[in-house]
């Protein structure tokens, strides 16, 4: 039913008598209810119902002693003040204990956590997401899938990209083998498209690395926005910039589960970063068995630099010598093994390197301001005192000429490795884009039918030196067998470092930017033995390198252990 108009309702307000014979003790709780109210909201506005209200309305005053003899606190009160454990003073309520230090440390710790995860994860994935969209977006107008290892034939590989770039001249599509062979041009690139980038999945034969080198304790990141092409060349770019903690940024180039080759010739034309008188810059273009990813310390942990395929004591942790000369934990994937995680049961795989070449400055053994290149084969298991059968190793350029001296290089290696290598001097213009001088090396790999395996290497197309497969032979004093002339797959890299490991670096003079040119990659094979496979049929590597994902991907995990894998047993 409808509520009758205000005017009708009976007034109901208490009289000034009722409200004075209201206790103290509510009065005081009511007032001190308001008080809190006015503290916590400010002076409060008037409600709709007073604003409504008539402007004559009486408003009554009323006072109360809050302390009067009345008041039932009084007495409470002054017992608690009387309390010697009832101190008010600032210092009490400001004294920590170890135990609130603690306490207090802790949430801060939890607070802090908690914001660095909503800070960081969202910027952690905005980052990865932006990676992988460019590298599928790469992908789609390469019409190429990275998840899937090229099984590459002559004369296109997956995307339909030739493999011979169309800007190699005519008369450079074939080679002269040192048996007198012609060999043809099976891959080429010119680097004449400018403005090219490598990151993952932009090109369908690179990729540049995103990593620390530290197994050669290098002082710089690789990252792939040092590299690029320009000016008709690959230029790599080393800067004195601050990088992931580290002083240098700077580019590697890798061909690796791209394009490899088994087998054949490969040459490079490049200009050094300079001067050629000021140790510190590393540049390098070498070759390395695919089963090994460059700068992923798990992937090489027992399979660089072996190539190996007997089953004795060579294949053991430090080849069962106990003077210590290798420090290796053993072939991995050797013959021995007869079952279990292995991708040739009953064949010893590796990851074997060759380079093409590695430049060091001027030293005393050309002279004080004549660089020197070191051209290289290293190998696992070793000979011993790391000393090759000298029988069966040639000095083709044994006196100055156009591509300099050539001697035996005095380091043989240490307890990682054994290499086999000469050193050449360099022409000293050859330096900071002035002048340019190619570098290759040409191998026939072990058991090729009807031919003696070997490597020799090149410097402007002369050959500087080379050694016979028995140079790395059985040795009964290191109680090793046959060293390989790689058989593997070999992928590709081209990278500029900086370290001490390789001579001493003098930041005085090294002048930054520095820049690796290289004007072309070219490989030649003989006609009959082409191959630009990464995983051919008698040396497979695609499903390993899948069911060992982790240790391919994870450039962090050092050893194979630590990526959660095991070697696989075997017996002697």
């Amino acid at each position: 039913m409808p509520l009758p108009p205000p005017s009708s309702y009976p007034d109901i307000r208490p009289s000034l008598s009722d409200s004075e014979s209201r206790s103290n003790r509510s009065n005081h709780a009511y007032d001190q209810t308001n008080l809190s109210q006015q503290r916590l909201l400010g002076t409060p506005r008037s409600s709709p119902s007073r604003e409504a209200s008539p402007t004559n309305t009486a408003v009554q005053t009323l006072s109360y002693n809050t302390f009067s003899d009345e008041n039932p606190y009084t007495d409470d009160l002054k017992k608690d003040l009387a309390d010697k454990d009832f101190d008010t003073t600032v210092k009490q309520h400001i004294a920590l204990s170890l135990r609130g230090l603690l306490n207090t440390s802790a949430v801060l710790l939890v607070l802090l956590g908690l914001v660095g995860v909503f800070m960081a994860l969202p910027i952690t994935l905005s980052v990865t997401k932006n990676n992988q969209e460019r590298q599928a977006a790469a992908e789609k107008a390469n019409n190429w899938n990275s998840t899937v290892p090229p099984t590459t034939t002559i004369p296109l590989i997956p995307g339909g990209v030739p493999v011979i770039d169309s800007d190699t001249p005519a008369n450079a599509r074939t080679k002269t083998s040192l048996n007198g062979e012609t060999w043809k041009l099976v891959f080429s690139d010119e680097f004449n498209k400018p403005g090219r980038t490598f990151y993952p999945g932009e090109d369908p034969f690179w990729e540049a690395a995103d990593l620390h080198y530290w197994a050669t304790n290098d002082l710089e990141w690789y990252t792939p926005d040092a590299v690029t092409t320009a000016g008709g060349n690959l230029v790599i770019t080393l800067s004195q910039r601050e990088l992931h903690n580290l002083d240098f940024a700077s580019g590697m180039l890798q061909s690796w589960n791209k394009l490899c080759f088994t087998g054949g010739l490969i040459e490079v034309n490049v200009s050094l970063p300079g001067p050629p008188d000021v140790g510190g810059f590393w540049p390098g273009a070498w070759t390395m068995g695919n089963l090994g990813r460059p700068g992923y310390g798990a992937t090489t942990d027992g399979v660089w630099p072996y190539s190996y395929s007997s089953c004795d004591a060579g294949v053991t942790k430090n080849q069962s010598m106990p003077n210590g000369f290798s420090y290796l934990p053993g072939q991995k994937l050797n013959s021995c093994v007869k079952s279990g995680d292995h991708p040739s049961i009953g064949i010893g795989r590796g990851a074997p390197e060759i380079d093409i070449l590695e430049v060091a400055s001027a030293d005393d053994n050309f002279g004080g301001d004549v660089g020197s290149v070191s051209q290289s084969g290293q190998f696992a298991p070793f000979d011993y005192a790391l000393t090759p059968n000298s029988k069966y190793i040639y000095l083709s350029n044994t006196s100055n000429g156009d591509n300099g001296k050539t001697i035996m290089n005095g380091y043989k290696g240490g307890n990682s490795q054994q290499a086999v290598s000469a050193l050449t001097a360099l022409d000293p213009e050859i330096y900071d884009g002035q002048k340019y001088q190619t570098f290759a090396f040409e191998y026939i790999p072990s058991d090729t039918s009807g031919e003696q395996s070997y490597v020799r290497w090149l410097v402007n197309g002369k050959e500087t030196w080379r050694f016979l497969e028995p140079a790395v032979g059985p040795n009964p004093k290191s109680k090793v067998g046959q060293r390989l002339i790689s058989k593997e797959p070999m992928s590709v890299v081209l990278n500029l470092g900086i370290s001490n490991n390789w001579g001493n670096v003098n930041m005085k003079k090294l002048p930054f930017p520095a820049r690796y040119y290289v004007d072309y990659v070219r490989i030649y094979q003989h006609p009959d033995r082409v191959s630009l496979d990464c995983d051919p049929a008698d040396y497979p590597t695609s499903d390993y390198i899948k069911m060992h994902y982790n240790a391919y991907t994870n450039p962090n995990l050092t050893t194979w252990s630590q990526a959660g894998y095991s070697f696989p047993t075997f017996s002697l």
